[in-house]
């Protein structure tokens, strides 16, 4: 089973032989930018692309924080569609197994049926060489994938669209536990709902059950009891990424050492 951490896109190779890790995620580019880059790295996305196949190390890219294809703000919601589509082709460039986006929200007062709507739009619209693995939320009553009923909600409005299919689900322990979801069968309810789990975050949380709050901490080291989240990722037998982008180490370790 495939256990790895989100690291520097500058670079991962040695960072995840630092840590032990099979797998890697990082951004391309700025996560906090609506400019889409490509990775920092030197000699760009192929050098980035053959350094890892060499390494025999897997990539996955995590989306940048900005995109919210869910708005209903046409100045939010129209970039975010052109960043996620740059991202994906960016991240076919350095081999990446998927791109990770987290699910969005829709705005005070907006009907939510308005977001999950949004979301078929962008979908129809997505040229995806690389797959994308939307993941649930932490927070939030206007969210998209917080809640279970709100992933089915966000599941039904997919699968509608031209490529719904092939769309992922990325499972975050963290934000599953703030968002109200119980760990102990997390991955057989989300199954339940999309079919799929294709990755699973292995973050702990700072903060107690249900209480909307996306504060990651070390697999050892939160709210949420580490052998719950190693049985998330044995539930789920999906590749695992730590993102407490500290020392992950210790993370990975630990995983191993209860999943055998």
């Amino acid at each position: 089973m495939q256990i790895g951490a989100h690291v520097d896109q500058s670079d991962p190779v040695t960072q995840a032989r630092a840590i032990g890790a099979d797998i890697v995620q990082i951004f391309l580019g700025d996560p906090q930018s609506w400019k889409v880059t490509g990775p920092d790295y030197p000699g760009g996305a192929e050098a980035l692309r053959a350094a890892t196949e060499e390494a025999g190390i897997d990539v996955y890219v995590h989306a940048p924080y900005v995109i919210n294809v869910a708005s209903p703000n046409n100045r939010i919601r129209i970039p975010s569609r052109k960043q996620l589509q740059g991202v994906v082709h960016e991240a076919a460039k350095v081999g990446a197994k998927g791109v990770v986006v987290h699910g969005g929200h829709v705005t005070a007062g907006t009907d939510l049926a308005v977001g999950y709507d949004n979301w078929r739009k962008a979908i129809d619209q997505l040229d995806a060489p690389v797959p994308i693995f939307i993941e649930n939320t932490a927070g939030g009553e206007h969210s998209m994938a917080r809640r279970l009923e709100s992933i089915a909600r966000l599941w039904d409005a997919v699968g509608q669209a031209d490529g719904g299919d092939a769309v992922g689900f990325c499972l975050d322990t963290c934000h599953a536990w703030a968002g109200g979801i119980d760990l102990a069968d997390a991955v057989e309810q989300v199954r339940g709902i999309t079919g799929r789990v294709d990755l699973v975050h292995a973050n702990n949380s700072r903060d107690a059950f249900d209480s909307g709050a996306d504060r990651h901490a070390n697999v050892v080291a939160g709210e949420i009891p580490p052998e719950a989240i190693a049985g998330v990722i044995r539930d789920a037998g999906t590749p695992a990424i730590c993102e407490t982008h500290r020392d992950m180490g210790p993370d990975i370790t630990y995983l191993r050492s209860q999943l055998g």
